[in-house]
Formats: C-alpha cells, sequence, structure tokens
C-alpha cells in the first residue's frame, strides 16, 4: 500500500507508470521468495509406488456424496476402475489432477458408466460428503457427459483412507501450519475385480493411453511399471538447502513473467508516445 500511495505524490506521469511497475514486481519476487520449509524426511514421505497386479481392500467402508455408508465393492463388478486420491479443498495439485483427469476422457469414444467407472476419493478425513458433492456437480458440468451415476466422489475415516492410500502406493503427508496435504499427482486405473492394472504420473494425461489401459483393464489385463515423473506439491531449492511449494511457486513466477511482458509493453508504447511530434496550431 505505501509503495502505491508513494506513486500519487508529485512522480510524473511516465515516472509513476514505471514506478507502480516496479512495485508489482517487487511484490511477486517477494512472495515467490516465501516459500515453506519441508525437511527432507518429509518429502521422502511423498509419492505414488506403482503396486501392479495388487488387490484394493474392497471390504473398506466409506461415504457417499448423500452420507451413505458404502463398501468399495459396490464399485467394483463387470468395468474398471479410474481411481483419484485428492482432496476437495485442495488449493492447487488435485484440481489439476481431476482437470486432467477430464481432459483426457473428453475425447474417448468410451462412456462412463457403460465401459468404466470414476471413482474420486478423499484423503481429508475432516472433509464432508456435502464437499464432495459440490466437487461432483463441479466437475459432472465440466465432463459434459452422462457420469451422474458413474461417477463416485466419497469421504471417509482416517483408519480407511489410509488403508486404502496404502494399499495403492500413494503416500503423502499433512502440514499442520498450513492445514494441507503433501501429495504427489497421478490416476490409476483397475480392473473389475478390483486390481490395480495401470498408473498414470502428473496432471496431463494422454486420451490414447488412458483409453488402452481401460481396455487392457477391462480384459484383466495388467500394464508395465511405468516412469515416474511425479509433480509434487513441494520442491527442492538447492540454493536455501529447503523444500517449498513448487507449484504456488512456478504460478508465482508465472505472474512476474506477466508483468515483465506488461510492464515491457507499456515502456514500449511510452517512449513511442514520447516520440510523436507534437502539434502545433
Amino acid at each position: 500500500m505505501h509503495c502505491f500511495s508513494m506513486a500519487q505524490s508529485s512522480i510524473s506521469p511516465h515516472g509513476k507508470s514505471y514506478y507502480i511497475l516496479g512495485c508489482l514486481v517487487a511484490m511477486l519476487l517477494g512472495s515467490a521468495l516465501q516459500a515453506q520449509p519441508l525437511t527432507k524426511e518429509q518429502l521422502d514421505q511423498i509419492g505414488i509406488d506403482q503396486r501392479l497386479d495388487e488387490q484394493l481392500p474392497l471390504d473398506l467402508t466409506f461415504y457417499n456424496e448423500s452420507g451413505r455408508p458404502v463398501l468399495l465393492k459396490e464399485y467394483f463388478a463387470d468395468k474398471p476402475v479410474i481411481l483419484t486420491l485428492v482432496y476437495y479443498e485442495c488449493p492447487m495439485l488435485c484440481t489439476q489432477v481431476l482437470n486432467g483427469l477430464v481432459r483426457a476422457l473428453k475425447p474417448l469414444s468410451l462412456n462412463p458408466g457403460e465401459d468404466f467407472t470414476l471413482l474420486t476419493v478423499s484423503i481429508d478425513p475432516g472433509e464432508t460428503p456435502a464437499m464432495a458433492q459440490e466437487k461432483k456437480e463441479q466437475y459432472l458440468y465440466y465432463y459434459d457427459r452422462e457420469a451422474e451415476d458413474s461417477w463416485h466422489f466419497l469421504t471417509g475415516n482416517a483408519p480407511q483412507i489410509e488403508q486404502l492410500a496404502k494399499a495403492v502406493g500413494f503416500r503423502y503427508e499433512y502440514d499442520a501450519e498450513l492445514d494441507q496435504y503433501m501429495h504427489a499427482s497421478g490416476i490409476m486405473v483397475l480392473t473389475p475385480q478390483g486390481k490395480l492394472a495401470r498408473y498414470f504420473y502428473g496432471i496431463d494425461y494422454t486420451p490414447k493411453d488412458l483409453r488402452l489401459g481401460l481396455v487392457e483393464a477391462a480384459d484383466n489385463k495388467i500394464g508395465s511399471p511405468v516412469d515416474q515423473l511425479l509433480l509434487l506439491c513441494y520442491q527442492y531449492d538447492p540454493i536455501t538447502g529447503k523444500y517449498g511449494f513448487a507449484i504456488m511457486t512456478t504460478l508465482r513466477l508465472a505472474g512476474i513473467a506477466t508483468v515483465v511482458v506488461l510492464g515491457s509493453f507499456i515502456i514500449v508504447m511510452l517512449r513511442r508516445e514520447r516520440r510523436k511530434p507534437s502539434n502545433i496550431a
């Protein structure tokens, strides 16, 4: 606020533009450098291990969007299942995982309910069925397919969540100070009987590969291990020797780049304005 109040002083119009631009860059740089520290021991607890051909514990109890207790086995019968572990109030990565999943599904000729089932489970035991319902409505709208009865958003208690996460190799940690979960990104495809058939890492999934994974899982075929290109909520900073938010820092740096581009445009326009000859009456 002090920065912009000074710009209202006796600085020239051109000077004000440069001054405000400098303030914006300084603010964004300061924000980007304020990454939250994370120890290496904590980061070692985060990841997604490939447990291909492992059986999911289908007797685990969760809650559906209406709050009704459900067993995982209710979602496994004669179709493969795409499983995502997220949490609904995640400020960054979980949204990108679900967005990436929908982007990969939209071009497919395979239909939810007919060819596969979608199962999204919150890793946060504090989240409620109402949150799950809100998230479901959001993604049903985004997906724009008839998936009301085939994309399920669940919540659960800590012991069941931990058992499920352990079974699929999803390792995460809770940061009490930030009230956020540290986790990697990826989705899993399971056979109709609940065996892990394929892992997809990151936040962008190729429609062709996802289709192949679903077709193979439908035939109870187990895929081969894939290279792990993990996207984490945190990254190591070799300068400070600490770990900090990777995605948040990336977004901040993208913001800085935007300001720099806009600033360059302003400077060019101001210089052109100065070069224009004055109109003499």
